[in-house]
């Protein structure tokens, strides 16, 4: 780093004033060299040094140079070292560039210092998490309580997020039941629990919870959106809707919750078999979700997909392949294709444990291998090797000792060329849908992450046919590895389907997989209540009802039949 202390010597307060709103007036013009300049000449002086780096650290950040931020927030850790702010600005920037061990030992760094620093825990446990390094995330919060951090029951709550995250469901109530005996209007506590209650399938409790929330403050509105999504609107409680649609008005401020209103009176309108009313409300749902996507660009996806199939050949697959022995089972599709469904069946077999939406395998490649997938081509057997061990170990670590583990989240089927290169013996199922169903299933719910294309629904039937075309370069590849479960042969006659894909699996026959829905494991995803009742037609031709409000979408139909 440069010497920050060249320049003329030490300067009157009145002096330097006047040279430092000098210095501040070229930094808001957005001179930036001349305002470095200036910051710099004050440097010489000692006793304004913390508030002229802080200064420059905002200059490198405008100027997109964060090494010399970096540098800038090191000295200042230096010079005030028992200053949390600073240490905790660093590590986010560190963070932020993928540098998390470094943004980590920032904190050890104050922690060494100030062992006993609650603070310094309670972040570090943050970053720990993000890291996915959940046994050492819940150790420093541990810490932070033992040290006596102030709002201690936020503490306790992130604790039982992380324990639900794990799969620890008792755990993870009583983390929430901890934070709520210190203060019982906790809602952040409430409604975690409130989710877990519906996780775990018990929809009275999960409801109860919501009207609490609601009874303590009425605009919390992401209670109010899930208390519709809980249970069924009929007749009895219709007064949901007017409820919805006030809550639509009184949340312009907050969109992200508003979406969500939407979404809801979409559902209770749709209950109602109001359907016009419904396909308006999940437009505003989705016109609201577009604001906080980035835009779906139709030529950038197709080259994506086409990037994907021309990385991952048959021979490259086989070439690259490394020699795990290790057979785990991928469960992926489209969005609202049925996934969730298969898994829950599956997880009533006594041989099976169902792992969810484990976000671990796109973290990896995300982690190690970028840009992904282009960085595929020149990966070593060793780092593929490393990348497997680790996947294996994160599973070790959330069901130690399961024997089969079912990785159900949809979008893997991104990644079916690297598992097979991980995973030589990997068993996939892949979950497909009427095409009108699924894609309208995906407009019809709010979904996080840069999913831009589930805002529109020609952008939908876009992706899904994007989707199809990298599927059956899969099957071209290692067809033989997948199985096909088709949504509606598997509602009409599910015996069938089911004794072919556990023969798949090598598994013996159970007749419990046809009583699924009592199994009363974590369900955490949009499915959460569907799947805890019997198998039925009703989603099956659900397009029907919308199909006035969307007639270019039925074009998929030429590829599926009706």
């Amino acid at each position: 780093m440069p010497d920050l202390r060249s320049g003329f010597g030490y300067l009157p307060v009145t002096q330097f004033e006047q040279a430092y709103e000098h210095a501040r007036s070229l930094h808001g013009q957005g001179r930036l060299a001349d305002a470095e300049r200036a910051y710099r000449d004050l440097l010489a002086g000692d006793e304004h040094r913390e508030e002229i780096l802080r200064a420059l650290v905002e200059l490198y950040l405008q100027a997109r140079r964060p090494q010399e931020a970096i540098d800038t927030l090191v000295t200042l850790t230096q010079i005030v070292p028992d200053r949390l702010y600073y240490y905790a600005r660093l590590a986010a920037l560190l963070e932020g560039l993928g540098q998390v061990d470094a943004a980590i030992g920032q904190y050890q760094r104050l922690l060494q210092r100030v062992p006993g620093h609650a603070n310094a825990y309670f972040n570090l446990a943050l970053l720990y998490r993000n890291d996915k390094r959940y046994q050492q995330a819940l150790e420093a919060y541990q810490d932070a309580i033992r040290h006596g951090i102030d709002n201690v029951q936020e503490a306790w709550c992130n604790m039982g997020v992380l324990y639900s995250e794990l799969r620890r469901g008792d755990e993870a109530r009583e983390m929430y039941q901890r934070a709520l005996a210190i203060e019982p209007g906790y809602i952040p506590a409430l409604f975690n629990l409130a989710s877990l209650h519906e996780e775990q399938g018990e929809r009275q409790r999960a409801v109860e919870l919501y009207q609490n929330i609601l009874e303590l403050n009425p605009r919390y509105w992401d209670a109010l959106s899930r208390l519709v999504q809980a249970q069924k609107i009929s007749d009895a409680n219709r007064g949901m809707v007017d409820t919805l649609r006030r809550a639509t008005e009184e949340a312009r401020a907050d969109p992200l919750s508003r979406e969500g209103l939407f979404f809801a009176l979409g559902k209770a309108l749709d209950d109602l078999e109001n359907y016009q009313e419904a396909f308006a409300a999940y437009q505003s749902a989705n016109e609201l979700g577009m604001l906080r996507n980035p835009p779906y660009n139709r030529d950038i996806s197709e080259q994506a997909f086409n990037l994907m199939s021309g990385l991952f050949t048959r021979d490259r697959i086989r070439n690259a392949a490394g020699s795990s022995e290790a057979a785990p089972v991928f469960i992926c599709g489209m969005f609202r294709s049925g996934s969730t469904l298969v898994e829950q069946i599956l997880a009533t077999h006594p041989a099976v444990t169902p792992g969810g939406e484990l976000d671990y395998l796109p973290w990896l490649a995300a982690r190690h291998l970028a840009p992904y997938p282009e960085r595929v081509r020149d990966a070593s057997r060793q780092e593929f090797e490393t990348l497997a061990n680790a996947y294996l170990a994160r599973l070790q670590d959330l069901f130690p000792g399961a024997g089969v583990i079912t990785d159900k989240r949809p979008d893997n089927f991104l990644y079916l060329g690297l598992i097979k290169i991980l995973f030589p013996r990997a068993r996939i199922i892949y979950t497909r849908r009427n095409p009108m169903d699924n894609c309208l299933s995906v407009y019809f719910q709010q979904l996080g992450g840069n999913l831009a294309y589930t805002t529109d629904l020609d952008n939908i039937a876009h992706y899904y046919q994007q989707h199809l075309r990298l599927m059956q370069h899969w099957t071209a590849c290692f067809g033989d590895d997948i199985f096909n479960v088709d949504y509606e042969e598997l509602i009409h006659a599910p015996e069938p389907v089911l004794r072919g894909l556990l023969g798949f699996l090598g598994l013996e026959w159970d007749d419990r997989c046809l009583s699924f829905q009592e199994t009363g494991n974590l369900v955490k995803t949009a499915s959460v209540w569907q799947v805890r009742e019997e198998l039925h037609s009703r989603s099956s031709g659900r397009w029907r009802h919308y199909a006035p409000f969307m007639p270019d979408l039925q074009a998929l139909l030429n590829n599926w039949g009706d």
